[in-house]
């Protein structure tokens, strides 16, 4: 039987439940983008089969960003009432179902209708996983725990060619979304196994309940009514960062196989190691962005410094996408592409993390989605404004010369109008 001096050397010890937590948001990210980009890969083989035009898919890819944006509004809300545990439940639910039925569908209609309902039901998972990273982290681990979660996407983004591809091969495009709708309903049995929130959660001894608690302040605990975040600044800055960068991400997730294919001239089997490589890229400067941010903190640098020097360090180096065009090495258009996926990951870490650190945890989840509204609407401009380019120009010059500059907008808007500190309701 044990003594008492061992017992209190056990509860000292910290459990590190939170990296379980980690590994959930991880997995849950994961599932959400590769059900997001099953259409993008399929694109040429659907495009071929019912017959449509480069606009037709842009008005598709725009009816799942208008619904992701209503969606982020909504979800955000729901989720600071329901709580984390049925609230994100909800949200995976919902667009796990929405990704079997494109399975069923044929028409434009039909696709921007499913595309609608998974855009809504995927806006839940991202206020989710930020709202559990600022219950289980402390502020000066949020940027790395985030880094970590938000690998997810760029994972889903990998291993999303290889399933796909494989079962569109053996069995045809609509079992590929019918194989991939269901990974979410998996997660589902284990959020439901897993998740309690820090304080009830028997396997979180005092040691670890005291270091996520560590710098937490009184303000984050106040009830904060939603209309406040709109008295401030910041919350236009952060909502017009958002608009300006993440239509990026989503061309590249929407368009870049598309682009492999007719501007490299390789088939659906050729893109896999393209895109892996490209998503590997966005998974190391997701993580490394999260990293560098965290390790300024530890070294005495103000959140502040911490996450806009991050954020400047990789919008320069975004700045040769412009040039992609005009390369005809494959490889080099690989490395150039992911480049800039690893610089949009690297944003995400800290743009997601400075919400939690500028806003209460009673309001992160709705301010996360009221911040994605802007990123939605500006993807849904993008997705119809690229799909007008490519039919008229034939050409993808002039959206990446575009992409090129817009982080290091982003980077001048947080510099100009979001001072990195808590904001005293």
């Amino acid at each position: 039987m044990e003594d008492n001096n061992t017992q209190v050397i056990k509860n000292q010890k910290k459990t590190n439940v939170r990296w379980i937590m980690v590994g959930l948001l991880f997995f849950a990210t994961t599932i959400n983008y590769i059900d997001r980009q099953v259409i993008g890969l399929l694109k040429p083989y659907i495009q071929d089969e019912l017959h449509w035009s480069e606009i037709d898919y842009g008005h598709i890819v725009t009816a799942f960003q208008i619904a992701y944006a209503f969606g982020m509004l909504a979800c955000g809300k729901l989720i600071d009432k329901m709580g984390l545990r049925l609230g994100y439940i909800f949200s995976i639910t919902i667009w796990s179902i929405a990704t079997m039925l494109h399975a069923l569908v044929n028409s434009v209609a039909g696709f921007s209708a499913v595309r609608a309902l998974l855009g809504f039901g995927e806006a839940g998972n991202f206020p989710s996983a930020v709202k559990t990273i600022a219950e289980w982290f402390p502020k000066k681990s949020r940027a790395f725990a985030t880094g970590i979660f938000n690998s997810g996407s760029t994972t889903g983004a990998i291993v999303a060619p290889i399933i796909v591809v494989a079962i569109t091969l053996h069995w045809g495009w609509r079992s590929a979304f019918i194989v991939t709708g269901a990974l979410g309903l998996i997660w589902v049995i284990l959020w439901l196994l897993i998740y309690k929130a820090p304080h009830l959660n028997r396997h979180v001894n005092k040691a670890e309940l005291d270091y996520i608690n560590s710098d937490r302040d009184e303000d984050e605990e106040k009830k904060v009514a939603w209309r406040e975040l709109f008295k401030y600044k910041q919350t236009y800055a952060i909502i017009f960062t958002r608009f300006l960068t993440d239509w990026v991400w989503w061309f590249f997730l929407f368009w870049a196989p598309d682009f492999l294919a007719k501007e490299q001239g390789i088939d659906l089997k050729a893109t896999v190691l393209p895109l892996i490589i490209i998503y590997l890229m966005a998974d190391a400067g997701g993580i490394t962005g999260g990293i560098i941010s965290s390790r300024f903190i530890m070294k005495g640098r103000t959140a502040d410094f911490a996450r806009k020097t991050t954020i400047l360090i990789f919008a320069l180096m975004i700045l040769p996408l412009n040039v992609v065009p005009y390369v005809k090495s494959l490889w080099i258009v690989v490395i150039l592409i992911g480049m800039a996926t690893a610089t949009h990951q690297a944003w995400a870490s800290n743009i997601y993390t400075i919400v939690s650190d500028v806003y209460p945890k009673h309001v992160v989840a709705s301010m996360t989605g009221i911040s994605s509204v802007g990123g939605a609407i500006g993807g849904a401009l993008a997705s119809t404004f690229v799909g007008f380019v490519l039919d008229a120009t034939h050409s993808y010059t002039v959206i990446f010369m575009i992409a090129s500059c817009m982080y290091l907008m982003a980077w001048l808007t947080l510099k100009l109008f979001v001072p990195i500190k808590r904001i005293q309701f």
